[in-house]
């Protein structure tokens, strides 16, 4: 068969991930700084890396969250709700001359039990994560894994078998990145139609 008239071919002399838009988790990852304190950094190239309690994300040495999940063996993830748009952005913004992010002052976080780290208020879903491996040389970047030691999550979005789980997506709605640079509140859903007889 001959390619499809309607697709376009992608030069591989540059990255095509700003050619077209693509759904991603967005998360908060956190970090104890050599000095005390701690970091937090969005990230949307982060997913579960196993079907058992392994966590990973894209990094690059040019960022703190890097060197400091190295230095301290272990990072936190927040998932942040839709309502919680503009704490992300901040997480995002550059160091000051002092080295440090002082935009982070304005987001709410608490105490990790397990490892030493913070979590963002009001996030739905959290995790604390020991650092497992990190895989370096993907070009630029990096992939960080840990092995979740602890979790926690929003009573509200937890999945029963008293409620649909339409009606539990709807009623707390999901925050998703699109890259390039948008995101969207996800609250219509519908049941994917797995083959009978489908296995993980």
């Amino acid at each position: 068969m001959d390619k499809p008239a309607n697709l376009s071919t992608f030069s591989m002399k540059y990255p095509i991930w700003d050619r077209v838009f693509m759904v991603f988790p967005l998360v908060i990852v956190g970090t104890k700084e050599v000095d005390g304190g701690y970091d937090l950094a969005p990230k949307h190239m982060a997913m579960p890396m196993s079907w058992e309690n392994h966590f990973g994300f894209v990094c690059t040495p040019r960022h703190n969250t890097y060197h400091n999940a190295k230095r301290e063996g272990a990072f936190t993830v927040s998932y942040p709700n839709p309502s919680q748009w503009i704490q992300a952005s901040l997480t995002a913004t550059p160091r000051c001359e002092d080295g440090q992010k002082h935009s982070i002052d304005l987001i709410e976080t608490f105490p990790a039990e397990t490892v030493d780290g913070v979590l963002v208020k009001d996030g739905y879903l959290h995790f604390e994560c020991e650092l497992d491996r990190v895989v370096d040389d993907f070009d630029v970047n990096s992939l960080i894994v840990g092995k979740i030691v602890a979790a926690h999550a929003d009573t509200s979005m937890l999945r029963s078998e008293e409620q649909d789980d339409q009606e539990l997506i709807f009623n707390n709605p999901l925050l998703s990145y699109l890259h390039p640079g948008r995101f969207a509140e996800i609250k219509e859903t519908m049941a994917f139609p797995f083959p009978k007889g489908m296995k993980k």
